[in-house]
């Protein structure tokens, strides 16, 4: 009588028979993994920065150890704490405006029945997602310039006074946001309109059979399908409280506004690479990639706290 063979022979067998039918994809991931562990994980190890004393005639390795004085001396900083401040304040005011602008963009759209204004609609807000700051920035200065800017003619034909939108601290805080929202907003809609698409239409069909209006039906049917993607994006744009652009404060900002515009990655940039004080601004840089961290998994937990999915 032959001998069965064992559940872990079994699995076994089982498992090289799989490879051996996906060793393609397998051998396709090499180089994606090549990338990450060269440009990615290998660089990561330059993290000892912030513990030393860097000089770059004798390399990371051979500078002198320095502990915490780059963490203590940051945290003393007048400048790392507006940073900071800055930080935190745009980023929470990009969450409150921007994160619920392209939810409502996207139920707007949906419900829509003229599809070909649908489409021309949708193609047109998702455009500015595709320029960079740069150009944004240039956009913004012709048209909000105090004296030839198209908004300022607009205001002084209706009767009104020029105004500083980039120069001024509060309004430059506005248009920072503004902006932000229009060149992503349509960005977000088609991610939200691609979970739209994924809720059963026999749902709508017994909302309506209910007695439920349109608003109904958002309110009772759309809001609550598109409650897992707007769980998974909120913990992520929540992670990323304390983090921040450099492109888009840095083309934005000028020398009269620097107190609201000046934040972590802009100070990096003029102390870390203009000064080159690489040590001091490694420090800024983990003590803002922990915080990332910890944010993340903070909001992450929340979210199964009360019943979500997550992110992991």
């Amino acid at each position: 009588m032959a001998l069965q063979p064992s559940l872990a022979d079994r699995k076994k067998l089982d498992r090289i028979i799989y490879i051996k039918r996906s060793w393609m994809l397998y051998l396709m991931l090499v180089l994606p993994m090549a990338f990450f562990l060269v440009f990615r994980y290998i660089p990561m190890t330059n993290i000892v920065i912030a513990f030393k004393d860097y000089n770059m005639f004798r390399g990371v390795w051979d500078s002198p150890w320095s502990g915490g004085k780059w963490f203590a001396q940051a945290f003393t900083s007048r400048d790392f704490g507006n940073a900071l401040r800055n930080t935190l304040w745009l980023n929470f005011l990009d969450l409150l405006v921007g994160f619920p602008s392209p939810i409502i963009l996207a139920i707007l759209l949906n419900e829509l029945t003229f599809k070909m204004y649908k489409r021309v609609t949708q193609t047109i807000v998702y455009l500015p997602h595709f320029l960079s700051w740069i150009i944004i920035s240039g956009i913004a200065t012709k048209l909000l310039a105090p004296g030839g800017g198209i908004v300022n003619i607009a205001i002084a034909n209706l009767g009104g006074k020029p105004i500083d939108f980039l120069m001024d601290k509060t309004l430059w805080v506005g248009t920072y946001v503004v902006l932000g929202v229009w060149k992503e907003v349509g960005w977000g809609t088609i991610i939200y309109l691609a979970a739209i698409t994924g809720i059963n239409p026999e749902i709508y069909e017994a909302a309506e059979v209910d007695g439920a209006n349109r608003l109904g039906k958002i309110w009772h049917v759309t809001l609550p399908g598109l409650r897992p993607t707007i769980v998974v994006l909120l913990i992520m744009n929540v992670g990323r409280i304390l983090g921040s652009e450099f492109d888009r404060p840095y083309t934005l900002g000028n020398s009269l506004v620097i107190q609201v515009s000046d934040v972590i990655s802009t100070m990096v940039y003029r102390v870390g690479i203009r000064s080159f004080q690489f040590s001091y601004t490694a420090a800024i840089g983990l003590f803002q990639s922990v915080i990332y961290v910890i944010f993340l998994l903070a909001a992450n937990g929340l979210a199964k706290k009360f019943g979500e999915r997550g992110i992991a």
